[in-house]
């Protein structure tokens, strides 16, 4: 069977058994001389077919006088080849004899299918440094890459699987293929590092995927750069494409990414930052590559690595804002995590910050310090610290809840006897339940006589989110 009639599938390197079968018997019978009949220059080359076929690899010791490509050696081989080898057969033998040219002829000639340029082209090439080489040949037999398109992506697939990624960036460049350029170079941001120290040293790698993204919108804006003379069409099916709002926000992203790893890299490389431990567990630092959770955790970690909460707060709730995160849930998780390092000025600074930010509603406040008291060591030694954080609360109920959780009934206590009856009802109760969870009989019977004395308004005002309906008044 001819190549022009062998199966697409047929792409294994083995020839016919036959054909091997007869080669191998003639080479273990027969050992050429120097003075040669026609008959066993015949032999001689079909001895050297085998070894081209069973030794990949392997260059042909061609006897003297018979080297090249124009010999009649050369034009045996291929004969038996083209009569009964494969694709991958013959493609293998011209790339031994540096006929990549040749080779890369047949391939987009005959349609071979991929695995034909994986093992008969692509991995020789990179075996033996010739990947530039090969770009040549394929930029001048097909101008714009369209009809090898599915070779390189296949290329590039291959490559990513074996983790090739330097060689995989140098065929995306060669392809032109910007988007999945810049996506390699994030990738080489961030492999393998496992500080903000590390980033800081790789941040040539972003100026570089921005700078693909730059690139690529330009082409799409019909701009032509001048860092290259080809004039290959960018409308090319196996480019990745993106709509230029989606490359801006990127090339965006890619700008904060900067800004933040610029910071942090200054401040975990500065003996003056608050030395918080993160809370991220793998070994990665955040970036904002990764899913809300991680941008959050970017967020914290800038507000949280400067000699002071200001210092960062600025570039965090730009992180904030950007990708539309849930503010407050930033703000708690700083807080906490203040706390529970005993940093109670940085938690005040953090306040201040939430309160001049301009987009804090008037109960962020309390729900961050509510948070930090909730996780708070109890002990005496934080005991003046957490007093002094309960008086920024701005919500009388919510100072009431607060002093609850530091258990602080009778302080508690005397701030709801002083509101309106309404309002002051189920506070009371609530500092009535807390007494009776801590066996507090003194608090407990202040409450009681409190509420005894003022049932009637306390009962006739329920408290929020009850009900009246088909209620009788019970006396």
């Amino acid at each position: 069977m001819s190549l022009s009639e062998s199966s697409g599938a047929e792409t294994s390197s083995t020839c016919p058994r036959l054909l091997q079968d007869i080669v191998s018997h003639l080479e273990s019978t027969v050992r050429p001389t120097l003075a040669m009949s026609f008959s066993e220059d015949i032999l001689w080359s079909l001895r050297e077919l085998e070894e081209a076929l069973c030794e990949p690899g392997g260059s042909v010791d061609w006897p003297e006088g018979g080297q090249g490509q124009g010999s009649s050696l050369y034009q045996e081989s291929l004969y038996y080849l083209s009569s009964y080898g494969t694709h991958l057969a013959l493609v293998s033998f011209l790339m031994r004899h540096d006929n990549m040219k040749g080779a890369l002829q047949h391939l987009l000639s005959k349609e071979c299918p991929e695995e034909v340029f994986l093992e008969g082209i692509l991995q020789p090439s990179l075996e033996r440094g010739r990947l530039g080489m090969l770009q040549g040949l394929l930029e001048t037999l097909d101008t714009d890459l369209e009809v090898c398109s599915r070779y390189l992506l296949s290329s590039c697939q291959l490559l990513q699987r074996r983790g090739h990624f330097h060689t995989l960036y140098q065929l995306q460049q060669f392809m032109m293929d910007h988007v999945r350029a810049a996506m390699t170079c994030i990738r080489f941001f961030t492999h393998g590092v496992v500080s903000y120290v590390q980033l800081g040293d790789q941040r040539r790698w972003l100026v570089r995927a921005k700078e693909h993204l730059r690139t690529y919108l330009q082409e799409q804006q019909g701009t032509r750069t001048n860092s290259t003379n080809r004039k290959r069409s960018t409308s090319n099916s196996f480019r990745k494409k993106m709509s230029s709002s989606d490359v801006s926000r990127h090339m965006n992203t890619i700008e904060l990414q900067l800004e933040v790893t610029r910071f942090l890299h200054h401040c975990e490389t500065s003996s003056s930052t608050l030395a918080l431990t993160p809370s991220v567990s793998s070994s990665t630092p955040p970036t904002l590559f990764g899913p809300s959770a991680m941008k959050i955790d970017v967020a914290c970690k800038v507000m949280l690595g400067g000699k002071n909460i200001e210092e960062g707060f600025g570039i965090a709730y730009r992180v904030i804002q950007d990708f539309q995160l849930e503010a407050l849930t930033v703000y708690v998780r700083a807080g906490q995590r203040l706390v529970r390092q005993r940093q109670y000025r940085a938690v005040r600074q953090l306040l201040k910050c939430v309160g001049e930010s301009g987009t804090a509603t008037k109960n962020d406040c309390d729900v961050i310090i509510l948070s930090c008291v909730s996780i708070a060591d109890k002990g005496p030694t934080d005991a003046k610290e957490l007093e002094c954080l309960i008086l920024e609360t701005k919500s009388t109920e919510n100072k009431i809840k607060a002093y609850l959780q530091v258990s602080k009934l009778r302080a508690g206590y005397l701030l709801a006897v002083k509101l309106d009856t309404a309002r002051a009802g189920p506070l009371v109760q609530e500092v009535l339940q807390a007494a009776e969870g801590v066996g507090d009989s003194v608090m407990q019977d202040i409450c009681c006589q409190w509420l005894s004395e003022h049932k009637d308004r306390v009962r006739t005002t329920p408290p929020p989110g009850s009900t009246r309906q088909g209620r009788p008044n019970a006396k």
